[in-house]
């Protein structure tokens, strides 16, 4: 008994706009980079689907470079929402526009 490709997309789907939604309605920094990873997570799900579906390696290779790519965006935007915390006591992205020049 296999699941259908569709259940995979709308899984993908759901995940991918759970993701968009937190990035356009959250100002905190934190539920930022949580929210980029559910959307890398959501294309991580299309390409292993589409891999399962063809019968190649080629989505899962690529899904791994996706995973190494958002444990590289996680350790950056930790430094980030370090550097907000301590100068702003806050993580709210709206306060850095006055860190410009």
């Amino acid at each position: 008994m296999t699941v259908p490709l569709e259940w995979y997309l709308l899984l993908s789907a759901a995940v991918f706009c759970i993701g968009l939604f937190g990035i356009l309605t959250r100002r905190n920094a934190l539920h930022f980079i949580i929210s980029v990873e559910l959307m890398l997570n959501a294309a991580n799900i299309n390409l292993v689907a589409f891999a399962l579906l063809y019968g190649d390696l080629t989505g899962q290779v690529f899904a791994l470079f996706v995973i190494a790519l958002a444990a590289a965006e996680v350790a950056i935007g930790v430094g980030i929402i370090l550097v907000l915390n301590r100068n702003f006591n806050d993580i709210d992205v709206t306060e850095a526009v006055t860190m410009r020049w």
